[in-house]
């Protein structure tokens, strides 16, 4: 004999957990995903009237060499997603294993994220932030609405890195990746 799930199944995958549907329990699904270590972005972008937009991101990942191609993922109820579906371009800042802070700042509400953070633009005038490990300047080549988030996956048309330990997530806790 089996347990019976906890909750009903719901027909439309696209919002088990985000209605409560699952027959996983959400604090198991997210303690789960918190075993596997993952880098921390800040990905930025620029509004149409010059205001620079960045939030805090581990759901980054590489895709494709040939061509080269990254993704992440961003909340259907992120005040930011308009700037981000609205953009041609947008930027991903790998963060150092120094930035926690800056990973923190960027993860919270703010109406001026941005303010006293160091940064320069890129050629298409993205923020690039000081300091961190890596950047990616990426084409917005494609966007797909699944369950509670927005996969966009980008085009890399530019990118550097300076090497060194890079800020980790794990656990649900920033940590240096190189200690």
């Amino acid at each position: 004999m089996t347990e019976a799930p906890k909750h009903p199944i719901n027909p439309d995958p696209a919002n088990e957990l985000a209605s409560d549907q699952s027959p996983i329990d959400p604090r198991d699904f997210r303690n789960a995903l918190g075993t596997y270590a993952t880098g921390v972005t800040v990905i930025t972008a620029m509004a149409a009237d010059g205001k620079p937009y960045g939030l805090t991101c581990n759901s980054f990942t590489s895709v494709s060499l040939n061509p080269p191609l990254v993704l992440w993922s961003l909340s259907k109820s992120a005040r930011s997603l308009p700037v981000f579906r609205a953009n041609s371009h947008y930027l991903i800042n790998v963060l150092s294993a120094n930035q926690a802070a800056l990973a923190d700042r960027f993860a919270k509400p703010s109406e001026d994220r941005f303010a006293g953070v160091g940064y320069t633009l890129s050629e298409q005038g993205l923020p690039i932030l000081d300091g961190v490990a890596a950047w990616f300047e990426c084409s917005n080549r494609s966007r797909y609405p699944e369950g509670d988030h927005v996969i966009f996956v980008g085009e890399v048309e530019q990118c550097r890195f300076t090497p060194g330990a890079p800020l980790v997530f794990h656990g649900g806790q920033l940590m240096n990746a190189g200690t």
